[in-house]
Parts: structure tokens; C-alpha cells; sequence
């Protein structure tokens, strides 16, 4: 059952002067914290430490379920906004948008969880602690559940990630809105198939300046739950890991969130990694290492018994459990209803017309136009009268949703998006054209050949690629083993292509890289258009019609083979990204079209030297050169001194940007010092070096429109 104040009042408590502290809200959390510890059992306190928190009746203390996922919108909870996929959200290169996406996600979780709490139902999905997001590195584009995250950058990741925690969390001064986690802690990005046993071995080096480098940045801006990971690191299982957890996230960056386990990861350690003997063994090691709430019941089960064992103390106990309760507590789940901000929003408040707006803006901005043949789009009014939209996915819901998703009373398909923009004086018809397996017969050619043009939506959906047990048709528990598109897609394209010369639009879905070669030249445009949320098919018509021009960018590299690549299961990361890969590539990070032209030009100029406490500051004006107003996402990107391990280039700074046809606008783009340390190996420790630096500017990472030299000194 929800913890709320309308269930927890009873008799017991109904007198003023008998209400304990820990009901006072005119209290400070600590104080009211120790008072209700004072007040529970030592096996009250045991049944709390799980995610199916057993609840105290005596002291009105309901059960609570801490499980739940908001990734790109309140999932498993009925109806709810469904935004674009996390990788799609990161592909807009917007942190301000990502803001109002997370905004709207709280107060549709708030909504749901006072409906549950009026109705006195105890509803697993409902509660207000979101395990997201997941701000893993994507570092290899096998990895199935790259889709969750915000790509392979570090710098975009957590702008993306610390967007997405304040919106999540609001700006209360004294409640939590909702409580994001940053997951999963940490160097976790597959392979899927043995991600309960695996051991991934990365140096220092490695480990902070790619791996750790995001989760510190959320920490650093409060994120209130922090989820260690399945795997080992260094042969230390994360979730009593006393380097990462007790070393790093506790002494170091002073973590004061609550640890939670991945669901089943206590288990594994015993059962799987076998790195302890039983339970009892691992729940004493959990608590000792810092976690608060385990995903399954390995502390509820077994932490009794590690105390008559003597593993741990009464106190080890009370330790593991504040961090918990201090959430709850700043949740406002022991305090009256007028008390919290949020206790208004009800029914009416979720999937409003100004979410949905929301989510048809978001996927418009995650939308990556590759190619576009001799201006073909937008497509010019009155120019085609007849058009087919085909393809596997033209009218999938799975090619919109993603994975962990809500569900939506409103979804437009790609079919239904282009059909209604095109509007009842246009000839447009719907043909299946392939699955995903059959490589010899199609539909739809002769419709397709006797049409003006056609749209034919091809790729990937979640069961192709995901997570372990989820992604049911991938090949290898959820991963890839090939960057291609279905054969059965490209043969099609074939076809296609082979009837006619008509124009052919491509729209590609899919949640991490693939080899679009093999269509290239089947396609005369070509739109990565994601898992782009429950708008999906109203936002592609926005692009295709010329609504608005294109401006998503790739937050991956698109490689040509993974030939190309370090082993999948290794961790290095030498030869990986565009950090550290130094080969050609199909597109580079960053890398997307537009309908419009810029013109970069240089304002004031950078220093030639600066401290190690100094910022740098690039002024620059963004001409509009075309005859569409558009956006434009300006990025700033490092090139480093000679040294240990040194990236070839690293972003540090972006900006998305509307300019109107024939207008310009001033950017001003921020670049610490501090934000140029790397980690020095023989000192074990981070060093700014001194020496000559570049600092580039352009709309994608190879391209080098600005420069700019400058010394550190």
C-alpha cells in the first residue's frame, strides 16, 4: 500500500499531544528520523530494508512498494505521456527541453500516486521513487539496452542526466516532487547474456573520466537515490563494493541519497558471481557497504541472521534504513496533505493537451535527418498528390514506444501522422510491404511504382534489441550481433528502388546505431526517426511537410562495421567512441542535416592563457543563411595537449538554438577550466596539465568551423 497521510492517521494517534516527532512536520528530518527508529522493532526495521517495504501497522505505517520507472514517461502505470526513448531524448541536444519532459513525468507520478492513495489501493508503479535515469556510457553499439541512455558522450550524458533529475525532483524547498535515481553504479553496458555474472576490468584512467564521470555530476546536483549494478568491477561486486560505494560515492563525493540494488543483484552474489557463500554472508556485506533497499529479499530474508551471527550490529541497521527514510520523509509521506505542494494533482493532470504538445515537440527535436538527396524534403506543396507509407513499422506501436514504457489512449503511428498531414485531398495508402524474416516476397511495390513517392518506415523496435528477457526476438539476450538493418528491410528497399525512380523517404527507427550502407542508396532522404514516444507519426509529418526543419544529432557514432571495434565485452576504452576512434566512420557524434543554412562567425575572442580556475567563455554569431527559420545545435569541443591516454576531442559544451530565415543570434558557450582535468595514473588523482590547448566549434564532431588556441597554465 501507498505511504500516505490520509492512511496512515489512527486513534492511537489522533489526540495531539500524543503524536510522536516523527509525525511532527514542524521538526527537523534527523530528529524525526531517530524518533521513529526509537520507536521500531529491530524486525520492524528489517522489513523495511526491501523494495516490498512490509509496512508497521501499529505505528500507521502502511507497506510501500519502492519500485518504479519513469525513463521517458511514468511506465507500467496505465495511461501516461509517452515521450521519445531516452537515446531520442539525448539526440535533441536539448537539457532545457529535457527539463519539461521530467517536470511533466513528476507531476504525472504525483497525480498517480495521490489517485492510489485516495482510493486506498496498493498499486506496484504507483509509488514516487523512479528508478531513472540511466546514465550508463554507451560504448559499444551491441549493447541492447544502449537505448535507455543518453549516448556515449560523458559531457551529454549528464547534462541530460541533471536536466532530467531537477525536473524529476522540482524545485521545492522542502519536499521532493518525486525521487530520481541515477542507475546503474557502475561500468555497466553489457554484454546482456551474462550480466549476472560478468566482471568488467577497467583501469582508473577508464573508470573516471568515462564511466564515473556522469554519475558524479548527478550526485553533485542531488540526486537522491543512487542503484548499484549486476556486475563486478575489478572483481568486486558493485553492490558491496568497497571501492565504488564506500571509497567513491560515500567518502568521496559525500553521497546523503539512499543506495538501491538492482533487482536480484544480492543474489547473484552468492548464487552467480560466488564471491560469498550465502545470503546471510552478502545482506551483512550490503549493509555494511551502504545499501538501503535491495530489489529482492535477501536483506528481509537474512539480516536477522547476520546479526546472530555477529556480521552486523542493531546499528549497522538503523545506519542502512536512514537514508530511506530521510527519502520518505522529504516526500512528505509522514506529513498532512495541505503540508505538500503537490496534493492537488489528480486525474485531470495526466496526459494534459500540454504534455502531449510536449512529447510531439520532443520527438520533432530527436528526429535525425542523414540525407536528403537534391533538396527533396520538406516535400513541396501540391507536388505529390499520390503517396504510399509502407513498411514494417509504419503503423507498429513498439516502433514508438520503446522500452520501459507507459501507455497511451493517444497514440498517431507513422501511417496515421503522414495521412492526416497530408490531408483527404492527397492519395495516400498504406501497404505492409515485409516483416521482419522474408526476403523474397512484398508488398505494396505496384502501389509504391504508380505513386508520386513513398515512405517506407523500416528498423529496429524493442524486441529486436533490449534488455535480457525483454528484447525476446534479439538474438543475443537482448544485444546485437550485427549493426544491419533486417535483412528482410533491406531487401525490400531493393525492391523498391528497382520498380521505379520516384522518390523513396527512408525513415529509420531504432534505439542505437546501424549500418544504413545497405539502404543509402535505396533512399533518396533518410530520417533516424528513434522510438520517438506516442507523437511519433504527428512529429515525422512535421519534418516531411516542412512544419519545421530537422535538428536532432546523433548523441552515438554510426559506425561502418563493428569489425571496426575492441571486443564487446571489453572495457577499455581505446578505440571506442568518438573520443578515442580514429577510423571513418558512416556519421560522426553530433552529426545531423537541416533544411536551412548557417554561417558561424567568431565574436570576442578567447584569452591567449588561462588558470586553472578560470572559464573559458566563446562568443559567436549564428547566421541563418537559408530561407528556413531553424534550429541549429552549436558544439563546442576539446582538443588536448600531448599525454597519457588523451581523448582526440571531447565535447564540452552545446547549445540548441532557434533562428529565423536570414536572422542571426548570439551564443555564449562556457567552458570551465576545472572541466579539462583528466585522472593521472601514478598519482591516482585528477591533474589539470598545463600546455596548449583547441577549442573547435562547429555543428557536429568533425566539423572544425571555429578555432581557437589558448594555453593553461
Amino acid at each position: 500500500m501507498i505511504v500516505t497521510p490520509s492512511l496512515i492517521v489512527s486513534t492511537f494517534y489522533c489526540h495531539a499531544q500524543q503524536t510522536p516527532p516523527f509525525r511532527n512536520d514542524k521538526v527537523e528530518i534527523k530528529e524525526r528520523i531517530d524518533n521513529l527508529l526509537s520507536l521500531l522493532t529491530l524486525e520492524e526495521k528489517i522489513s523495511l530494508l526491501g523494495y516490498e517495504a512490509r509496512g508497521v501497522p501499529r505505528l500507521g505505517i502502511p507497506a510501500y512498494n519502492w519500485w518504479n520507472e519513469g525513463l521517458h514517461g511514468v511506465a507500467r502505470a496505465g495511461e501516461a505521456t509517452i515521450f521519445p526513448q531516452a537515446i531520442g531524448l539525448a539526440a535533441t541536444f536539448n537539457d532545457s527541453l529535457m527539463l519539461q519532459v521530467s517536470d511533466v513525468i513528476s507531476t504525472e507520478a504525483r497525480a498517480k500516486y495521490n489517485l492510489a492513495a485516495q482510493s486506498k489501493k496498493s498499486i506496484w508503479y504507483m509509488g514516487l521513487t523512479f528508478w531513472s535515469p540511466n546514465i550508463n556510457i554507451f560504448r559499444d553499439p551491441r549493447w541492447g539496452r544502449g537505448q535507455e541512455t543518453y549516448g556515449e558522450d560523458p559531457f551529454l550524458t549528464s547534462s541530460m542526466g541533471v536536466a532530467f533529475v531537477k525536473g524529476l525532483q522540482g524545485n521545492d524547498s522542502r519536499y521532493l516532487k518525486a525521487s530520481a535515481c541515477a542507475k546503474h553504479f557502475a561500468v555497466h553496458s553489457g554484454p546482456e547474456a551474462n550480466r549476472h555474472t560478468f566482471n568488467a576490468v577497467v583501469d582508473e584512467k577508464d573508470l573516471r573520466e568515462t564511466y564515473l564521470y556522469a554519475f558524479e555530476k548527478l550526485v553533485n546536483a542531488g540526486v537522491e537515490s543512487v542503484m548499484c549494478a549486476y556486475n563486478r568491477l575489478n572483481d568486486e561486486p558493485c553492490c558491496t563494493s568497497s571501492t565504488l560505494l564506500g571509497k567513491i560515492l560515500y567518502d568521496e563525493w559525500k553521497f546523503k541519497g539512499h543506495l538501491v540494488t538492482d533487482c536480484g543483484a544480492l543474489n547473484d552474489i552468492y548464487s552467480r558471481h560466488k564471491v560469498m557463500k550465502d545470503g546471510v554472508e552478502v545482506a551483512a556485506a550490503a549493509v555494511k557497504a551502504g545499501v538501503s533497499i535491495d530489489c529482492s529479499n535477501v536483506l528481509q530474508n537474512d539480516l536477522m541472521k547476520a546479526i546472530e551471527r555477529k556480521l552486523i550490529t542493531s546499528q549497522d541497521i538503523n545506519r542502512a534504513l536512514t537514508p530511506a527514510l530521510q527519502t520518505q520523509f522529504k516526500l512528505g509521506f509522514f506529513d498532512s496533505p495541505e503540508r505538500i505542494p503537490f496534493h492537488t494533482l489528480k486525474g485531470e493532470d495526466i496526459h494534459t493537451s500540454s504534455s502531449i504538445a510536449l512529447t510531439r515537440q520532443a520527438a520533432r527535436e530527436s528526429m535525425v535527418l542523414l540525407k536528403n538527396s537534391n533538396n527533396l524534403l520538406p516535400l513541396k506543396k501540391g507536388l505529390y498528390n499520390t503517396m504510399l507509407v509502407t513498411g514494417t513499422n509504419s503503423v507498429s506501436a513498439d516502433a514508438l514506444f520503446g522500452n520501459y514504457h507507459g501507455m497511451s489512449s493517444n497514440l498517431v503511428t507513422f501511417a496515421e501522422g503522414i495521412t492526416k498531414a497530408a490531408g483527404p485531398g492527397v492519395g495516400v495508402q498504406y501497404d505492409l510491404g515485409s516483416d521482419y524474416n522474408d526476403t523474397t516476397r512484398f508488398g505494396g511495390l505496384w502501389v509504391s511504382e504508380n505513386s508520386d513517392l513513398t515512405i517506407a518506415v523500416i528498423g529496429l523496435t524493442p524486441v529486436l534489441e533490449g534488455e535480457e528477457g525483454d528484447a525476446f526476438l534479439a538474438p543475443h539476450g537482448g544485444d546485437k550481433v550485427t549493426l544491419d538493418l533486417p535483412a528482410a528491410h533491406v531487401a525490400f528497399m531493393r525492391a523498391l528502388r528497382q520498380r521505379h525512380k520516384k522518390p523513396i523517404v527512408a525513415v529509420v527507427t531504432c534505439g542505437s546505431p546501424v549500418n544504413l550502407a545497405a539502404i543509402e542508396s535505396c533512399a533518396d532522404a533518410i530520417i533516424l526517426a528513434w522510438y520517438p514516444g506516442e507523437q511519433g507519426g504527428t512529429a515525422l509529418a512535421d519534418i516531411i511537410f516542412g512544419a519545421v526543419s530537422p535538428a536532432g544529432r546523433l548523441p552515438v557514432t554510426f559506425y561502418s562495421s563493428l569489425k571496426e571495434l575492441p571486443e564487446y565485452d571489453s572495457y577499455k576504452m581505446q578505440g571506442r567512441t568518438y573520443r578515442y576512434f580514429n577510423g571513418k566512420v558512416q556519421y560522426p557524434f553530433g552529426y545531423g542535416l537541416s533544411y536551412s543554412t548557417f554561417k558561424y562567425e567568431s565574436g570576442a575572442g578567447l584569452k591567449k592563457s588561462y588558470a586553472k580556475t578560470d572559464t573559458l567563455n566563446i562568443s559567436l554569431l549564428i547566421k541563418n543563411t537559408g530561407t528556413i527559420d531553424a534550429d541549429e545545435v552549436v558544439q563546442a569541443y576539446i582538443k588536448y595537449p600531448p599525454g597519457e591516454r588523451m581523448p582526440l576531442k571531447e565535447l564540452k559544451a552545446f547549445k540548441r538554438i532557434h533562428v529565423p530565415a536570414g536572422k542571426e543570434k548570439t551564443v555564449m558557450l562556457s567552458i570551465p577550466v576545472s572541466e579539462l582535468r583528466k585522472w593521472d595514473l601514478k598519482k591516482h588523482g585528477w591533474e589539470i596539465a598545463k600546455g596548449n590547448y583547441q577549442v573547435f566549434v562547429g555543428s557536429h564532431s568533425q566539423d572544425e568551423r571555429l578555432t581557437y588556441d589558448f594555453k593553461v597554465r
